[in-house]
């Protein structure tokens, strides 16, 4: 009778240190590399250094100024919000601002909480990327010397994921650019247990509840963040009142797959979304090829620089088909 009360006591004692190490792993899993930035972004522009405050946290960013020659008539700047994936920062982002200042863009880009040099949380997550962006947009509107109705998302990785999920909560923008976007946010979190050197299973059947629970987001909640349903509800063309969304992968990416966009674009009605294939090696390689910035700056010219005259067009358009009704 002893050996066998003494075998209970055993195992559930083995299987408390069991939960217990996997809950760690949880947390670990949940806690994103915080790389420093440099002092001063290393560009051939005007920039400053922008501060503001994201659901009660300290966000630090830095806005880049394009030439004074390429400002728009009306003396305000288009602008491009730029969103860091899991584990980066601002600074390892600045490898897309030379060719969108240069093309006349001014540049927004800020280190997500628990990123960089902005205030840790205690449970970042997908959602915390969406919140993100969505304050970052509406900060970068209110910037002197920027054109308020002409923004858009360049999206990196799960900042990019971000920036779709934030279509489905009402962020108002021109375009949506994706670069090495997952789709799926189960695919992120097993690239992350493989980069932290943990086992991929159990723990990517696991630690979803563990980020859920840390993180407060309910079951719902997550159900929620799909990206094909997102982007059948809220892009397209801008004429019918959705946001243009360009979706970039590379063929050579390893630790995201192109294979989720491939299905994705299967999936998807034509007309969607527009996408791109480049064929670098790496993760954060793309905007390396040509071709990546032969088809984002017309992309975004003509999505963003020409968004005030297509409203307009637009508007006149509604206006004489009531005139007719």
């Amino acid at each position: 009778m002893k050996a066998t009360l003494g075998g209970v006591v055993g195992f559930i004692i083995i299987g408390a240190l069991l939960a217990w190490l996997v809950w760690q792993m949880g947390v670990r899993s949940q806690r994103p590399r915080k790389l420093p930035n440099l002092d001063a972004p290393d560009v051939s522009t005007e920039w400053g250094p922008v501060t503001f405050m994201s659901h009660g946290s300290k966000v630090e960013g830095w806005l880049l100024q394009p030439a004074a020659h390429a400002e728009s008539k009306e003396g305000k700047l288009p602008i491009i919000v730029i969103a860091h994936g899991w584990g980066s920062n601002r600074t390892r982002v600045l490898r897309y601002a030379h060719s969108l200042y240069q093309a006349g863009f001014a540049v927004f880009m800020y280190d997500a909480r628990s990123h960089g040099d902005s205030d840790s949380i205690h449970a970042p997550s997908a959602l915390m990327f969406r919140d993100d962006v969505m304050v970052a947009v509406e900060v970068a509107r209110h910037l002197p010397g920027i054109d308020a109705q002409r923004i858009a998302v360049l999206g990196h990785s799960l900042g990019g994921f971000g920036a779709l999920l934030a279509l489905e909560s009402g962020m108002d923008v021109k375009a949506v650019v994706t670069d090495s976007m997952p789709v799926h946010f189960e695919t992120m979190l097993k690239s992350e247990l493989r980069r932290k050197k943990l086992p991929v299973f159990p723990l990517a059947y696991v630690i979803p509840m563990i980020w859920l629970i840390r993180s407060g987001i309910s079951r719902a909640q997550f159900k929620a963040a799909n990206i094909p349903l997102i982007l059948e509800k809220y892009a397209g063309r801008a004429e019918a009142g959705l946001t243009p969304v360009l979706m970039v992968h590379s063929n050579g990416d390893e630790f995201i797959s192109v294979k989720e966009l491939r299905e994705l674009k299967e999936q998807l009605p034509e007309g969607i979304i527009d996408t791109l294939f480049v064929s670098t090696s790496g993760h954060s390689t793309s905007e390396q090829e040509p071709a990546f910035w032969e088809r984002v700056i017309p992309f975004l010219q003509e999505q963003v620089v020409n968004a005030v005259g297509k409203k307009e067009a637009c508007g006149t358009r509604l206006q004489a088909t009531r005139e007719n009704i």
